[in-house]
């Protein structure tokens, strides 16, 4: 147990349940009335160790998938992270004190990609101001402002002998720009530190500020990503502080504002959605001059996060991805799998490749 705030050391102090501190008697002064503090009811659900909450005996680990499903399929395992170049690049986030996507978010690729020598930087720190219901970096209030980080991802990514480099973010909706200033810091740094190093950035919307979204587009990054995450009828519930068309006109301007960058976005299935859905946003980003596209299964990562409604099979992705090419993006990545920075420096050289 701490020390009580702004006590002083000869008081006695009594903890009360939810983090206050009542003193209940000081030498040399008359005792403080006791004050009777508020029950606050706990909605935490009765736990059983090992087995999650009462009266369901399903391990906590199988309560996180689908409905009546005892196992995840083939298609969705993954092998743990492991390796020489997996345990180099930890030691190199640890000691230049940086953040990756990779490991806020669980993704399941981490290990491929970091034995590959790819990672997802996160800058502007590990809180996100927003609380979207399917994601498990950290919500709460951020403090201060890092404006030694882009340098350090640039040495990060020269350490690393990169040449294709993704940087996102948490929402910064407590700055004014909303964090922009220091994406464009950072894609300048790693552009002055690794001539020849493409950017590719995944950003908040700046909650629809064209100022913001100018600031990033004129440090030139090779890929402008937003992710749109789900269809229209789900946004309420999976992105409440977010809303559809203002994704979709962040993307829109992007691409007009253009200064030869490519503009990507990505959702994730699973959630409900149907698979006309689907491809009514893949519909609504193509009409924004979209160019690149992922599509990809959600994982619920705990119980306090939105329900996985189904997995989908692999033919299902398949479907996607054909309707996706049908519509002229230069390419499709779609597949359970999938992330919006999974084999990114491929996606855009497939597109380029393609654009002739």
């Amino acid at each position: 147990m701490g020390s009580a705030p702004n006590q002083p050391l000869d008081a006695e102090v009594r903890r009360t349940g939810y983090d206050g501190w009542v003193e209940t008697r000081s030498p040399g002064r008359q005792p403080v009335p006791r004050v009777e503090l508020p029950v606050v009811e706990d909605r935490r659900p009765t736990v059983i160790p090992g087995k999650g909450p009462l009266g369901d005996g399903r391990p906590m680990w199988q309560q996180l998938m689908p409905e009546g499903v005892a196992r995840r399929p083939s298609w969705l395992t993954v092998r743990m992270p492991q390796g020489e170049r997996y345990s180099q690049l930890d030691q190199l986030m640890r000691g230049q004190r940086l953040h990756t996507v990779c490991e806020e978010a669980r993704c399941p690729n981490i290990g491929e990609c970091w034995s590959y020598g790819t990672a997802t930087f996160m800058i502007l720190g590990e809180i996100c101001t927003r609380a979207c219901a399917f994601c498990a970096v950290t919500s709460g209030r951020p403090r201060g402002l890092d404006t030694d980080e882009p340098s350090r991802v640039a040495s990060a990514v020269k350490s690393m002998g990169l040449r294709y480099a993704v940087i996102t973010s948490v929402d910064r909706d407590d700055l004014a720009d909303g964090g922009a200033g220091i994406f464009a810091a950072t894609i300048e740094a790693v552009h002055r530190s690794v001539p020849g190093c493409q950017v590719e950035v995944l950003t908040p919307d700046f909650q629809g500020a064209e100022s913001s979204l100018r600031t990033v587009m004129e440090a030139r990054p090779e890929v402008f990503n937003h992710n749109i995450e789900t269809v229209p009828r789900l946004f309420p519930r999976v992105r409440p502080k977010s809303l559809y068309a203002r994704s979709l006109e962040v993307l829109s301007k992007a691409d007009s504002i253009g200064h030869g960058s490519q503009t990507k976005s990505g959702l994730m299935v699973g959630l409900g959605e149907t698979m006309d859905e689907v491809k009514g946003v893949l519909r609504d980003l193509r009409e924004q001059n979209v160019n690149l596209v992922t599509i990809g299964q959600y994982l619920r990562p705990s119980l306090k996060h939105i329900r996985c409604e189904r997995y989908w099979h692999p033919d299902e992705f398949l479907e996607a991805k054909e309707y996706g090419d049908s519509l002229g993006f230069a390419h499709v990545e779609s597949g359970p799998l999938v992330r919006s920075s999974y084999h990114a420096h491929e996606q855009v050289e497939a597109a380029s490749a393609a654009a002739g």
